[in-house]
């Protein structure tokens, strides 16, 4: 997959693409059935498969003070746009300029002129350019009269919608199970481990302790999680327990992820280390006597293990017994 920072122009063997457009925050069910289609025109007309989208999200530049919320940070977004056989990832700086730009340049400039597009396609409730003026129906309108194909892709469920809203009302629930099911695959987040106060390590649970930063903030509580380490041949997973909170017992300010990885002793302080969430197993509480804290942590691990013996690193595809 290649991955071209878009300015002005591309790389001639990079224009006439099939290109699916949007933000794709989560590149969730719904989005991935804008891929498909995209992906099968590609394919059927030889031409490349590729996804014009921006960066960073925009409305952290429209609303800058508004909480996080952002569910796929770049990293992890190409990581999964890379599994889903992109050939093109044009990944549009979005600042003010941008934001300023009008629908129909957005289409005759970027599109049309910059990309020379065969075909795109688009969500039905894509909306672009300043104010978020422009239409999949002013887009189709003007891909007669640009030259090139269009296509608009309806909305997708189970019922209900596949959506952005719908993962992040599910993780601010603790609802793990239910945003991995709309996601298509367990919700993800990745950084570098950073330097805590040790007291995992004091209490016989050493952790690897995260800063989710952008990222939505999903329930404070335990749950069962699998970490990821790159390794010679990809990411190896590790069952593993984490505490997402501020600590309570201790008298925390701030929220910090904290994972525990089962039978593991690595120093792991700097490295790059994913989590994805598979269960949650109990909100966060505060003990009055850490020999409390230390027995339930005994039993968060013990349940961790137990659930996780039973799902894969992947996700909810392969919900039954590793086992099996």
């Amino acid at each position: 997959m290649r991955i071209i920072r878009y300015h002005s122009t591309v790389p001639a063997e990079a224009r006439g693409a099939a290109v699916a457009v949007g933000n794709f925050d989560g590149i969730h069910r719904g989005h991935q059935a804008v891929f498909d289609v995209a992906r099968r025109i590609a394919r059927e007309q030889s031409v490349p498969f590729a996804i014009f989208t921006f960066e960073p999200h925009p409305r952290s530049v429209i609303q800058p003070d508004v909480a996080p919320f952002r569910l796929t940070p770049l990293r992890i977004k190409v990581r999964v746009l890379d599994s889903l056989d992109v050939d093109i990832i044009y990944l549009a700086r979005f600042d003010w300029t941008m934001a300023g730009k009008l629908w129909s340049d957005f289409v005759g400039e970027i599109l049309v002129e910059s990309l020379g597009v065969r075909h795109v396609v688009v969500g039905y409730d894509f909306r672009f350019g300043k104010g978020r003026a422009g239409t999949p129906e002013q887009l189709g309108r003007m891909a007669k009269e640009k030259g090139f194909e269009f296509t608009c892709v309806g909305a997708v469920g189970d019922g209900v919608e596949f959506s952005s809203t719908r993962i992040r009302d599910a993780l601010r629930a603790g609802d793990v199970r239910e945003a991995a099911h709309v996601l298509g695959r367990w919700w993800e987040v990745e950084d570098r481990v950073a330097r805590g106060a040790a007291r995992g390590r004091e209490l016989g649970y050493r952790t690897a302790n995260l800063d989710l930063g952008p990222v939505l903030v999903p329930a404070r509580g335990i749950y069962a999680v699998w970490a990821g380490l790159a390794g010679p041949s990809g990411i190896v997973w590790r069952a593993s327990a984490a505490s997402f909170g501020n600590r309570p017992t201790f008298d925390g300010t701030r929220d910090l992820l904290e994972v525990h990885i089962f039978d593991f002793d690595e120093d792991l302080y700097g490295r790059r280390l994913c989590v994805r969430f598979v269960e949650y197993l109990r909100p966060e509480l505060r003990f009055d006597e850490v020999a409390s804290l230390e027995a339930q942590i005994a039993e968060d691990c013990a349940r961790a293990r137990e659930v996780l013996g039973r799902m894969h690193p992947e996700g909810p595809d392969a919900l039954e017994s590793v086992t099996e």
